[in-house]
């Protein structure tokens, strides 16, 4: 094999997001979604190619700053090893480009594959499967800040507990200003079987973060026959300033959540973010954009605590959930709700196949629809939930937002392509190919 940076040129690989029994996506293909999920530059700096397990753990402990270590095409069984990146400013990264083609597989031996306790730090293009605990954990350590994770074009699967877990291991320092993109995280039937614990799972929790970007990825699958799955992606105790958008989530119990508990111990912020708040505050600011959170699994609404909620707001002071479309087949608790005294929300433009729950806070709302038929999207009982053209109750019917909050749509389309927004996370467009696509690099 080339080492990666001797190849002689980069080619797309234009490779199907999802499997054929998955969600349907968009048949309107938007001219730039090949910028929001583009191959990651060519390495440079020190470059270590490993093909062993033995030499992936041994070039992770030996690493230096700069260094990336390209993983040769293979299934690795870990059997027990996990990789620990403690050097700041490390890639670990495929060969190939190709996520498929690069498993480190923990087979429910390996706590957890990769643990980083260090700052920028890159995970790209990989497979991770079956770690007993967490595949990836951020956290930090005695001394420093773990910062600016990137986490992109991984591919996480059956996870025994949760898949990323983010979180502060050290008092007073923090896992901040990280990044999930374009990435697959998702529980099959077969992962299911090996969850624990009442159902400790889910997607992406972190604690007492800020800043993280979660954007352009497939989520699916967590819920448990018994018991109650945490949310697809869940910032909480005192995380702020959190940013999910144009994110598929599919048949969660839980879609997004920020906050969760109305009382507890959090991190404190000294700019005091959220002044009218009396007592705890479980998530400060965050927005909510431009999500498809879909469900339609029999198995999951027979479950004990079904379609739980689509997008829940609870004890958070000052979130914006905006443009956002969240369906099911049959009915859930909440398709958006929000909870607790101190929390403060905005609601505007969502568009939801039934109901906008209040339980508690302080919201404003404009432009939302609820109650909506699954006859407005292109295939509603499969999950694409693009715009129908006859969708005439959601087409230019959306309030206005101020510059800069919400320009575009889940595809990467600009808003508005009409006289006015239309309402929920697709902007109806004219651009109709078959499928959306996910660019991944291969060598020639």
């Amino acid at each position: 094999m080339l080492p990666f940076h001797k190849f002689s040129r980069l080619i797309l690989v234009l490779a199907f997001i999802f499997p054929a029994r998955a969600i349907a996506q968009s048949p309107r293909f938007a001219s730039n979604l090949q910028s929001l999920c583009p191959p990651l530059a060519l390495p440079t700096g020190t470059i270590v190619n490993v093909s062993t397990v033995a030499q992936l753990q041994s070039a992770v402990n030996s690493a230096t700053a700069g260094t990336t270590i390209l993983i040769a095409d293979g299934t690795y069984n870990l059997n027990g090893v996990y990789l620990r990146v403690a050097t700041s400013n490390v890639t670990l990264r495929s060969a190939s480009g190709n996520r498929a083609a690069v498993i480190l597989d923990g087979n429910y031996i390996t706590t957890e594959i990769i643990q980083i306790v260090a700052s920028n730090i890159t995970l790209a293009d990989l497979t991770l499967r079956a770690a007993y605990y967490h595949p990836i954990h951020v956290m930090t350590v005695a001394g420093a800040h773990t910062l600016n994770t990137l986490i992109y074009n991984v591919h996480i699967i059956d996870p025994g507990e949760q898949a990323i877990k983010i979180n502060s291991a050290a008092t007073g320092y923090y896992t901040d200003s990280g990044t999930i993109a374009c990435s697959r995280i998702e529980l099959t039937d077969a992962g299911r079987a090996q969850i624990r614990n009442n159902c400790y799972t889910g997607g992406i929790d972190a604690h007492q973060s800020r800043g993280w970007v979660v954007r352009d990825n497939h989520i699916e699958g967590f819920w448990c026959a018994a018991g109650l799955s945490e949310h697809a992606i869940h910032f909480w105790v005192g995380s702020r300033d959190t940013l999910a958008e144009r994110n598929t989530l599919v048949n969660n119990a839980r879609g997004i959540g920020f906050g969760l508990v109305e009382n507890g111990t959090g991190r404190a912020y000294g700019d005091a973010p959220c002044p009218t708040a009396s007592g705890y505050v479980d998530h400060y600011g965050g927005i909510a954009r431009n999500n498809f959170v879909f469900a339609n699994r029999a198995a999951l609404f027979a479950s004990e605590y079904g379609f739980d909620c689509g997008i829940c707001v609870w004890q958070t002071c000052g979130a914006q959930i905006l443009h956002n479309t969240v369906a099911s087949t049959q009915v859930p608790f909440s398709s958006i709700e929000w909870r607790f005294s101190n929390t403060v929300v905005d609601l505007t433009n969502n568009l939801v196949t039934h109901n906008l729950r209040d339980r508690g806070g302080v919201d404003t709302q404009a432009g939302n629809l609820e109650n909506a038929p699954l006859t407005l999207f292109v295939d509603g009982a499969n999950g694409n939930l693009h715009l129908n053209a006859s969708a005439s109750v959601a087409i230019n019917q959306g309030a206005m937002l101020a510059a800069g909050l919400c320009d575009d749509d889940i595809d990467g389309n600009a808003r508005p392509s009409g006289a006015a927004r239309d309402i929920g996370a697709d902007e109806l467009s004219a651009a109709t190919p078959a499928q959306n696509f996910l660019p991944l690099i291969e060598k020639q």
